[in-house]
């Protein structure tokens, strides 16, 4: 029967970089991946570039019940520490948006140093492996997979949520934090598009993948990004980001004119642009194809009318929506294409210094099945990280 100092489940961004901090500490691990590879999310992160980090992470960038939870973990492995990693296997990276950080060449880069560094440091990482069985008994867990019954000493949790079933996501870590007696707070899908079933559906869909700089603005939130209409709905990173703190049957507030007063403007323009349509003078601000959507969507008896011949409150009724286009969108696409599950571990059961749980001696739990959610934009995974790098130096 195959004994290690530690078990780790889960062989993504969390569960790699735990296996290689431990192993390099001289610790015998066993990294168990339920799927035919490791590191299959960030394979496909990012469009294939892997946004691995980014350059201003503070502890506002991450969703958690209890907001300063994160802070030590990001504080002992910061964006600093794994650029310097990345830094070291010479890979070529580059600053996107807003402190995104990208591999100039393929998400491979990434996890291919991480393998190598496990495999330095002399890890054993088993694949297609199901486990049927966790049980702790005489100071140690037993691990039960169909083939094989392994002991440890350790274990830790880094089997990711619900996000994406397709590349291994399950629920498989909340079923092991209630077997322990550790709570968890109700997941849902985030950084996700929403879905629309209204007459905006159509609206959208025939603006499918036209896409427009906005502030999107949900629960005292605002992000200022791109909009992407889609055959469903709505994405991009202004709506992914807002999707986070949105809740099932809530509104969320668009404008389309970030930089401009819509009220002043459009005043403005049937004072010096009296004889010309609204259509053509909007055109100049956003896309044409949008413009004609909303006419028919909100003034098409006046389409053709001069802007002399409106009335000033019509103009402003317009200019309202312009800067404050409420919308209530029917859903989400939900974990099917969502980058992230919110929810998770109850952080108030571990311990912020090493991820250790309090109420069970030797379990750990890192990575997105704890109730820590990032921000879009390399977030998630510098939590990931910093959350592997801490259990990894203490089990």
């Amino acid at each position: 029967m195959p004994r290690f100092d530690s078990t780790i489940i889960g062989a993504g961004a969390a569960g790699l970089m735990c296996a290689m901090t431990a192993a390099q500490r001289g610790k015998k691990i066993l990294l168990l991946e339920s799927s035919n590879k490791a590191g299959k999310k960030i394979l496909m992160s990012g469009g294939g570039r892997c946004n691995f980090s980014n350059l201003f992470v503070e502890p506002d960038n991450f969703l958690c019940q209890n907001p300063h939870f994160c802070k030590s973990a990001l504080s002992q492995y910061s964006q600093w520490d794994f650029i310097s990693l990345v830094e070291k296997h010479g890979i070529s990276y580059h600053e996107k948006t807003l402190g995104q950080l990208f591999c100039d060449n393929s998400s491979k880069d990434i996890v291919n140093m991480l393998l190598k560094e496990c495999a330095d440091a002399g890890v054993t990482i088993k694949t297609n492996i199901t486990i049927t069985d966790v049980a702790y008994r005489d100071q140690h867990f037993h691990v039960n997979t169909k083939s094989e019954q392994y002991i440890c000493d350790t274990l830790v949790v880094a089997s990711g949520g619900l996000s994406i079933p397709s590349l291994g996501g399950s629920g498989y870590g909340y079923q092991l934090a209630a077997q322990f007696n550790i709570p968890c707070f109700e997941t849902r899908a985030a950084l996700v598009p929403f879905t629309f079933s209204d007459h905006y559906q159509p609206v959208f869909a025939g603006l499918s993948g036209l896409s427009v700089d906005v502030e999107v603005h949900t629960h005292n939130t605002c992000f200022r990004e791109a909009l992407l209409f889609t055959h469903r709905g709505l994405s991009g990173p202004a709506i992914l980001q807002a999707s986070s703190y949105w809740h099932r049957g809530e509104t969320i507030h668009i404008n389309l004119l970030p930089n401009i007063n819509a009220e002043e403007l459009l005043i403005q323009l049937k004072q010096k642009q009296a004889k010309n349509i609204l259509r053509s003078q909007l055109s100049q601000h956003l896309p044409k194809a949008l413009v004609l959507q909303l006419e028919q969507l909100w003034w098409p008896e006046r389409a053709e009318l001069p802007l002399a011949e409106w009335a000033d409150q019509a103009l402003k009724d317009i200019a309202s929506k312009l800067n404050n286009w409420i919308l209530r969108p029917a859903g989400t696409e939900g974990y099917r294409t969502a980058e992230v599950t919110i929810g998770g571990v109850n952080t108030d059961y571990l311990s912020s210094q090493t991820m250790e749980a309090k109420t069970q001696k030797g379990l750990y739990f890192i990575g997105e099945v704890v109730d820590v959610t990032g921000h879009l934009g390399g977030f998630n995974f510098q939590w990931a990280w910093s959350s592997g790098y801490v259990a990894g130096m203490n089990i």
